[in-house]
């Protein structure tokens, strides 16, 4: 059983890592606002439990049992906030802090029969992958809409990147998981869109909210 700050620092290595599974002790400190001596010191300790791979200077990556442990704690994570949404009847922009408090909790059948009652998910209300009983998580690859192009049609299928605030602003556009989008235009001096979807007419979306909606194309 681990801490709640050690559950924290493994989360944190976890999604800093995804893209090349390494990331600097300077990347982790801005990231958890924490500084330099307490990371290190952490680090130590994490190495020691054999969960990261830790050498002064170098790059921290975690160790087969550290993905694994990681991977449960972000499954508790999204399970939590695929309950709420689902039976609890929260917006998606309302959970992620609940779900922080509960992802601590050490009760592998609590989450379990919250898995069965949800009828096992394969994803979170944002369209991220729940990871499996044993911490393995299957990455969906999709495309983000900032690369799509004009004419392009797509079905919203992510959001990366999330804040409540953009959460709102997403809500206020009726932009859901599963809208389709038509690439009306794309203009060339910013990166923004016009697009037209099934919930509402026409929108602008700047640059920023395009590099964080993630589509598959139809």
């Amino acid at each position: 059983m681990h801490s709640y700050t050690e559950e924290n620092y493994l989360k944190a290595l976890f999604n800093l890592s995804a893209d090349k599974g390494e990331v600097s002790a300077n990347e982790l400190s801005k990231q958890l606002g924490i500084k330099m001596p307490t990371v290190n010191s952490m680090m130590k300790k994490l190495s020691e439990k054999k969960l990261v791979h830790y050498e002064s200077y170098k790059p921290l990556r975690l160790t087969e049992k550290g993905k694994r442990e990681a991977g449960l704690i972000i499954r508790k994570h999204r399970l939590t906030e695929m309950f709420l949404v689902q039976k609890m009847g929260f917006g998606w922009e309302e959970v992620h802090e609940i779900a922080e408090q509960i992802e601590h909790l050490h009760s592998p059948n609590f989450f379990e029969r919250m898995d069965a009652l949800l009828g096992y998910p394969k994803i979170d209300p944002h369209g991220s992958p729940i990871p499996d009983k044993t911490g393995k998580m299957e990455w969906i690859k999709y495309e983000k809409l900032s690369s799509c192009k004009e004419g392009d049609t797509v079905r919203l299928a992510a959001v990366i990147h999330t804040t409540d605030d953009f959460l709102k602003f997403l809500n206020l556009r009726e932009l859901s998981l599963g809208v389709k989008l038509k690439i009306k235009t794309v203009e060339k001096f910013d990166g923004s869109m016009t697009v037209s979807h099934n919930k509402k007419g026409s929108d602008t979306l700047s640059h920023i909210v395009c590099d964080r909606l993630l589509v598959e194309k139809l």
